[in-house]
């Protein structure tokens, strides 16, 4: 039986003095003229480099330790997780798992909603406290086999329901397809994406269309998952020497990816708001982990083989950021599709970024199965 073992950090004095001796000696640059539209400007980054270097990061740190938090030995992975139980040792289980570049963090308040159900919020290896593997890639496969172990064999659940997003959304959907006797349902706000190959076979216009939107953004859009598959190192490199650098790449994600109106950046704190922004970097920073956040790019996660279609109960629910996603493409891998609805509000962080209504419509989903 895998050892489970509370979890706690405290981050020493000497770190973040240090943070703040290079936050504030941090050379900012002003807006280049006529640059491409992104998430980030020059006056929404000194405001968060000043809120940062102010921040009582010691009230978020009692806040994040009252989270009940383990972690636990996964083949060559320490993989940490939350852990909030139910009231009733029989209530049904939730497996959430985070994407990129948020961590388990961003989805606590969605947790919280959900008192009468066992939620574990996973850190995925290589993620904020959870180690990277230390060996062989980290392939979709892998995370869905160690994030399976972790509700099955560590935590003793035989059946749970599954949630993933952004890079753990293939994960969620592998998992389901895997292991139907023990998942429950899979709630779903990134809806399955055929991979490349498989797009080229579409028949339907309303699809075709879709993926054609999609890859005429892509060399904008994309360009981060571009450099973080071709030149990670390098990039890591300067983002984990550079407070502010690191910030800026958190934050224009979070921005341009939520569901909020692109005119200013600081209107992304309607959804996520300024210490929860803090608190992704202060992770990413404090773990030193951003170069392990990249390995989905390069080794194998975000350029997924086939999965095939899963006949356990599902809901999908379409996120603003991918709106326009045809239904067809969900009844074909979700074969007992039981909910499709479009959203009205939230965009591709859909737990942190309207948690009251997700865990609503995931209470009366988990509430639906039998």
């Amino acid at each position: 039986m895998t050892v489970v073992q509370p979890f706690e950090f405290h981050v020493p004095d000497p770190v973040l003095h240090d943070l703040r001796a290079r936050l504030e000696r941090s050379r900012l640059l002003g807006d280049s003229p006529r640059r491409p539209a992104s998430g980030m400007n020059a006056a929404y980054l000194r405001e968060l480099v000043d809120s940062w270097i102010h921040w009582d990061w010691r009230a978020r740190e009692a806040w994040l330790n009252a989270q009940p938090q383990f972690t636990a030995e996964i083949g060559d992975a320490t993989v940490h997780f939350v852990h909030r139980r139910a009231a009733d040792d029989d209530a049904p289980a939730l497996l959430v798992m985070h994407g990129w570049p948020h961590t388990f963090a961003l989805q606590l308040e969605f947790a919280a909603r959900l008192p009468e159900v066992h939620v574990v919020v996973a850190s995925l290896p290589g993620f904020a406290f959870s180690s990277p593997y230390a060996d062989g890639e980290m392939s979709e496969q892998r995370l869905a086999s160690t994030m399976h172990a972790l509700m099955t064999e560590v935590l003793g659940y035989e059946r749970y329901v599954t949630y993933g997003e952004d890079v753990s959304a293939n994960v969620s959907d592998l998992i389901a397809a895997r292991y139907p006797e023990h998942v429950a349902g899979i709630v779903a706000t990134h809806s399955h994406f055929p991979n490349n190959d498989e797009r080229t076979t579409l028949a339907d216009p309303a699809e075709r269309a879709f993926f054609d939107e999609l890859a005429a953004r892509h060399g904008t859009d994309g360009a981060y998952g571009h450099v973080q598959a071709t030149r990670p190192d390098t990039l890591a490199v300067a983002l984990n020497d550079s407070p502010a650098g690191l910030l800026a790449w958190i934050a224009e994600k979070l921005v341009e990816w939520s569901d909020t109106p692109r005119t200013d950046p600081r209107l992304v704190e309607r959804r996520i708001s300024r210490d929860r922004i803090l608190t992704e970097a202060m992770i990413y920073w404090v773990t030193q982990s951003i170069a392990s956040s990249f390995r989905p790019y390069y080794e194998g996660a975000d350029q997924p083989d086939p999965i095939p279609p899963t006949s356990v109960p599902a809901a999908v629910f379409i996120q603003r950021h991918e709106a326009n996603y045809p239904e067809s493409l969900a009844r074909r891998h979700y074969l007992d599709l039981r909910v499709f609805e479009r959203l009205e509000d939230g965009g591709h962080f859909t737990a942190a970024e309207v948690p009251d209504g997700l865990a609503r419509r995931v209470r009366e989903f988990i509430g639906s199965l039998d």
